[in-house]
């Protein structure tokens, strides 16, 4: 069964949120504070987290760095007030993969938990008592499609020394492995599996993370994260671009020969 690391100091709040992980068939555990959440993260090793970024001992962003530091592509949605947004992108730029902002509904919380349980390979059940409409909030995966030559492994995806292959969930770049979280590798999944194609930041929310509506900046966010990895000049891209006033674009180039060559 999935396991799922609550970090709130809120003892109400962790106790709704621990009870309906559980009515979906989640193994939940509690800590309510930075340091009791790394010793806990540290023994049981979690699937996810629920991370709410004001705690006592060390904060939610430090909690953040740290578990990222052990585990980078560990799936962690962050918790934060109403108004914060200055807080949501600073999270984001720390690591987090989504947020949900107080107060919530522990049921659109669970939905997206289980969507980020999915898209980094946790096998999960429906959630117990869902809301008929729920689906709009789950992430759909976009069509895996190849654009490798023959000589490549069947279901990666390629662009000149990238290789991302969906099903180890890895992402290589010139032989060496990139440290991707879960949202920056499903982000460029999509460009890759739509090479050439502007995307706003509504069609991307959409796309990616399965929402209706959100937070522009949470794209905003994600996309420099992704550039600062794939890209030789982040200040510079030439694959992730920007087409300014309309959205983002991915620019493929050559796939690499096996002789080193494209």
């Amino acid at each position: 069964m999935a396991r799922v690391l609550v970090i709130d100091d809120d003892a109400t709040v962790a106790q709704v949120v621990v009870a309906y992980l559980e009515r979906a068939g989640v193994v939940a555990e509690h800590a309510a504070d930075g340091p009791a959440a790394l010793a806990a993260a540290a023994e049981n090793p979690p699937d996810a987290v629920v991370l709410d970024l004001m705690l006592p001992g060390i904060d939610g962003l430090e909690v953040c760095r740290r578990l990222r530091a052990v585990r980078a592509d560990l799936p962690v949605l962050m918790l934060t007030a109403r108004g914060e947004e200055e807080d949501r992108v600073r999270g984001l730029e720390t690591g987090a993969d989504d947020y949900v902002v107080k107060p919530f509904s522990p049921r659109e919380l669970v939905l997206r938990v289980q969507s980020l349980l999915r898209r980094a390979g946790v096998a999960v059940g429906p959630a117990a008592g869902a809301p008929a409409g729920a689906s709009a909030v789950r992430a759909s995966l976009p069509p895996v499609v190849r654009l490798a030559p023959a000589h490549e492994e069947p279901g990666a995806l390629y662009d000149g020394d990238l290789r991302l292959d969906p099903a180890a969930h890895r992402v290589l770049r010139s032989g060496a492995e990139l440290q991707l979280t879960v949202r920056e590798f499903e982000l460029l999944r999509w460009f890759l599996t739509h090479p050439g194609q502007v995307h706003g930041r509504e069609a991307l929310m959409r796309g990616v993370w399965g929402w209706e509506y959100g937070d522009r900046s949470t794209v905003t966010v994600h996309v420099r994260r992704l550039r600062e990895k794939v890209e030789a000049d982040p200040s510079r891209p030439t694959r992730l671009v920007t087409v300014f006033g309309v959205g983002y674009r991915w620019d493929a180039t050559p796939p690499v020969a096996p002789g080193g060559t494209a």
